[in-house]
């Protein structure tokens, strides 16, 4: 990776940092990226436990892409740990050969977040109404 990437980088923190509802601080970012395909999850240590934020997928999935997209396309990775801690960001690429394609991709994004943040409850808040879905009676 090369200097290049810092200020996309540092957009990735500073969109992080818009969720006012808790700290940035002990902020872990982990996201999957493939040709036009990203899925980002968000979780913060908050101590005895672990929260999931939803993340907005038009702008920090527009940010991602950017970034795996600005790497030579035979060098790019396909993960990223991004990790906030101490008022500073730590990025980790992950390249393709190190990703297990027979693990599921909620196994790996869980065996991440205990990487960082130890063996604590990950708790996941409801989903929001969709006003938008079809609704049955049966």
């Amino acid at each position: 990776m090369s200097d290049d990437n810092a200020p996309r980088l540092n957009g990735i923190g500073n969109l992080l940092a818009e969720d006012g509802d808790y700290p940035l601080d002990n902020t872990l970012l982990y996201a999957e990226l493939d040709e036009g395909y990203v899925a980002p999850s968000i979780h913060k240590d908050l101590g005895d436990h672990i929260l999931y934020r939803r993340p907005d997928l038009d702008r920090l999935g527009d940010a991602l892409l950017d970034l795996w997209e600005a790497q030579p396309s035979d060098d790019r990775w396909a993960a990223i740990e991004y990790l906030v801690r101490g008022g500073r960001f730590e990025a980790t690429y992950i390249y393709p050969d190190a990703i297990d394609p027979e693990e599921l991709v909620l196994d790996r994004v869980q065996r991440v977040v205990r990487k960082y943040f130890g063996d604590k409850p990950i708790i996941y808040p409801p989903w929001p109404p969709d006003d938008d879905a079809a609704h049955f009676t049966l």
